[in-house]
């Protein structure tokens, strides 16, 4: 199959959609197709730079989106400025200054890019059909989440071809946008859904909720859980402190993901385990700093400090060497989580996990029969959990056997390519690829 996918980037941050589209597509090519991945509003920050400084040029960049927002006037710029203004270093310079993530002030500008060619960004939308008819006409058209979904109509005419949507953790972001623009988008999206050929949902629990959301029949939904590269992670227990067992989070700190959640319950484990270890880092956005702050001030009033790390962003092998020298993992996320990347990594690197109840962690805890499951957003019930493995060693040693060979099996990114290439041969109509 010929096959474009559409993916936004963030510009200076990690981000698991990225990251998992990437290697997606790395790996459809490895089976044999041409696909071609482009970024959407910001260049792509990826753990291999240099893979990320060769990607395509960025289309429908963020700064003439935002101009275009707010006012109709500057979408009539010209084109040789709005190239400009679409230069990766430009973008890349804008990103580490914006909030992109307040759900709150995003609320008009959300509506505006669901409705697509009848946005205030149409300009960007036609930009984008132009440069993509110009291309070999693809099977299949993969947009990256349902928040691209204004972009299918115009593609599908220029293109004539399939159009499917990845679906993978955006309820929680519309859920968060101010009362008038909430309503308004989610039918804006149950109504362009009903264009779409397929979605390909990241978790059953995930498959379910939009669904329900996007008004549309269930078996549109093609579940193919996220994948990693597994074999760049192996367990080292020979990096572990069996004295000083060390509790790991990897993910953005950021109270969505829970680490204000994970810090209250390690300081209540100190008390029952006193040679016990926190060990945190990801990415860190200047929104994050006072949380932070907040959270190193809560670990020295509690006496516990020097043996807590929050360190922030790390390089890949810096997190892999991470994950080899904790003892059990920790996304403690505050809301219904799609899937969670860091997951996978984690039992790649043969960890114990204790996540919340909710969302789709137990669906894929339950998967792997490796960790436990606490109450959401409570650090009592946390801190129970991961001193009911902080207690049992040999426990972990069995959790963590399962935790490797569910990530063998069944979190690979070459199963998630396989699964993915079925799909879309469904969605699009295509005959399977014969292989020798």
């Amino acid at each position: 199959m010929r096959i474009l996918q559409l993916t936004p980037g963030t510009g200076n941050f990690l981000c698991g959609s990225c990251l998992r589209d990437n290697e997606l597509v790395v790996k459809l090519r490895e089976r044999g197709h041409d696909a071609l991945i482009a970024p959407l509003y910001l260049p792509f920050a990826l753990e291999d730079q240099d893979e990320a400084r060769g990607a395509e040029p960025v289309h429908m960049g963020g700064i003439n989106m935002y101009l275009q927002q707010k006012s109709s006037v500057l979408g009539r710029l010209p084109r040789v400025l709005r190239d400009r203004l679409d230069s990766p270093k430009l973008l890349r310079w804008a990103a580490g200054r914006a909030n992109m993530t307040d759900a709150h002030a995003l609320g008009a500008m959300t509506l505006s890019m669901l409705r697509g060619e009848e946005g205030r960004q149409r300009t960007e939308v036609a930009r984008l059909a132009e440069w993509a008819g110009g291309l070999d006409r693809p099977d299949v058209l993969v947009l990256s989440n349902v928040m691209l979904i204004g972009l299918a109509r115009e593609l599908r005419a220029k293109l004539g071809c399939a159009v499917v949507c990845t679906v993978q953790g955006e309820a929680p972001f519309l859920d968060a946008l101010d009362e008038h623009h909430r309503g308004l988008c989610w039918d804006t999206l149950a109504e362009r859904a009903q264009e779409l050929d397929g979605f390909l949902p990241v978790s059953h629990y995930t498959a379910e909720l939009m669904a329900e959301r996007l008004r549309v029949p269930l078996d549109r939904m093609h579940v193919v859980w996220n994948g990693i590269d597994v074999t760049e992670i192996q367990p080292d227990p020979s990096l572990r402190d069996p004295e000083r067992p060390a509790i790991g989070f990897l993910a953005r700190m950021c109270r969505d993901k829970g680490i204000h959640t994970l810090v209250d319950a390690f300081i209540r484990v100190k008390k029952v385990h006193p040679n016990a270890r926190l060990v945190a880092a990801g990415v860190v956005l200047n929104e994050d700093e006072p949380l932070l702050a907040e959270l190193r001030d809560r670990l020295h009033a509690a006496g516990v400090a020097h043996d807590a790390e929050l360190i922030g962003p790390v390089s890949r092998e810096d997190k892999i060497r991470l994950l080899q020298r904790i003892d059990v993992f920790s996304v403690p996320a505050t809301y219904g989580e799609s899937f969670g990347l860091y997951l996978p990594e984690a039992w790649a690197a043969g960890l114990p996990v204790v996540q919340p109840r909710h969302g789709a962690f137990p669906e894929l805890v339950d998967a792997t029969g490796s960790g436990l499951l606490c109450e959401p957003n409570d650090p009592v019930s946390l801190a129970e959990s991961l001193g009911a493995l902080l207690s049992d060693p040999k426990r972990r040693e069995t959790h963590g056997a399962a935790a490797r060979a569910a990530a063998l099996e069944r979190f690979a990114s070459e199963r998630m390519a396989e699964e993915v290439e079925t799909a879309l041969e469904r969605f699009a109509g295509v005959a399977p690829l014969v292989r020798g």
